[in-house]
């Protein structure tokens, strides 16, 4: 290549991993979580604050997490065909049945 490398190339650095907050709302396969992540976002011309919502799926290696419970999550390369997310840390347990 030509002397024009970003540090970040010639280092081998990577990039942050995104992370957010949400709630399990599903969690009736094996190792898979369905998890809504909410966010605030300013209508472009109203300015008023509107909640959005997410919902992706998320790995759980241990199948520790259930529905109820406030986790942390990270991105992570494609794990499935849907799957791009992996379980972080459980932050609030859910009431249990």
């Amino acid at each position: 290549m030509s002397d024009t490398q970003t540090t970040a190339q010639t280092t081998g650095a990577r990039k942050q991993a995104r992370t957010r907050m949400g709630m399990v709302i599903r969690d009736g396969a094996q190792k898979t979580r369905t998890v809504e992540v909410t966010r605030l976002v300013q209508h472009p011309m109203y300015k008023k604050y509107v909640r959005r919502r997410t919902r992706v799926h998320v790995h759980d290696e241990k199948n520790e997490s259930h529905q109820g419970d406030m986790v942390e999550i990270c991105e992570s390369r494609p794990l499935s065909r849907t799957k791009r997310w992996k379980l972080v840390r459980i932050v609030v347990k859910g009431k249990q049945a």
